[in-house]
């Protein structure tokens, strides 16, 4: 579904990645995590059409997407989520679901909410359709960027940190949410995420970016035990033991 090759992206003397290969297939929940400044919210900005790449090619559905504008990748089907979590505050959370449906996809608006009714159902939100957002926790914005995301129609999402900052009641809320979108919206998933434990228990497949390099690319058992990763996360001192 997304081929990515040799993606290079320079920030002025700065690499942010450096020939960067990942392939995703249909259906599948991939994790990319990496030390802060590995270039992981760089490659999404470079899927998503924020950032045109110095060098490679991006393939989503057999369609080369380099160059195109971030409303037109959205379009064809490419959702994302934001680290820093930006809801419409002066508007209630169906309003900020219904913006994605009306806007997004061009959807009639006695139809967008109804949708957007359902996607709230879907994300945990059914209780709190009509509430304000300025008072929701950090959880149910969470909750609310992933409706907004959904509301887009993606058919590949990428999920930017979404366990940041929640604790383990609701890190557990948001792995099953995750696995719910999978395997019920029939989504493909790609998340950028510090939160190990949380890739390690969601993905079938994680790649690792360091200094905007893949150092490793597997299963959560083979990322776990490569030597490569031991060091970039835990120090040399850990890597022989």
């Amino acid at each position: 579904m997304l081929r990515i090759e040799q993606i290079t992206k320079r920030f002025g003397g700065l690499t942010a990645l450096d020939r960067v290969d990942l392939a995703v297939d249909q259906g599948q929940l991939v994790g990319l995590i990496g030390p802060n400044g590995s270039g992981k919210s760089t490659l999404f900005g470079v899927i998503s059409g924020f950032h045109r790449p110095e060098h490679g090619r991006i393939v989503f559905a057999g369609q080369d997407i380099v160059g195109r504008p971030p409303h037109a990748i959205a379009r064809l089907g490419v959702g994302r989520t934001f680290q820093i979590v930006r809801p419409f505050t002066r508007m209630s959370a169906i309003e900020n679901v219904e913006v994605g449906l009306l806007y997004g996809q061009g959807i009639a608006y006695g139809t967008a909410a109804q949708q957007a009714r359902e996607i709230l159902e879907f994300v945990g939100l059914g209780q709190r359709i009509q509430a304000d957002v300025a008072n929701f926790t950090l959880a149910d914005k969470k909750r609310l960027e992933i409706a907004r995301a959904l509301s887009t129609g993606p058919r590949l999402l990428l999920l930017d940190e979404v366990f940041a900052g929640l604790n383990p009641v609701e890190v557990r809320g948001a792995i099953s949410l995750i696995r719910r979108m999978r395997d019920e919206l029939k989504l493909t998933i790609i998340m950028v995420e510090h939160v190990l434990s949380a890739v390690m228990e969601t993905c079938e497949r994680v790649m690792v970016l360091s200094y905007g390099q893949k150092i490793a690319e597997g299963t959560p058992e083979e990322i776990t035990r490569d030597p490569d990763v031991i060091r970039v996360y835990l120090g040399t001192r850990y890597a022989h033991h």
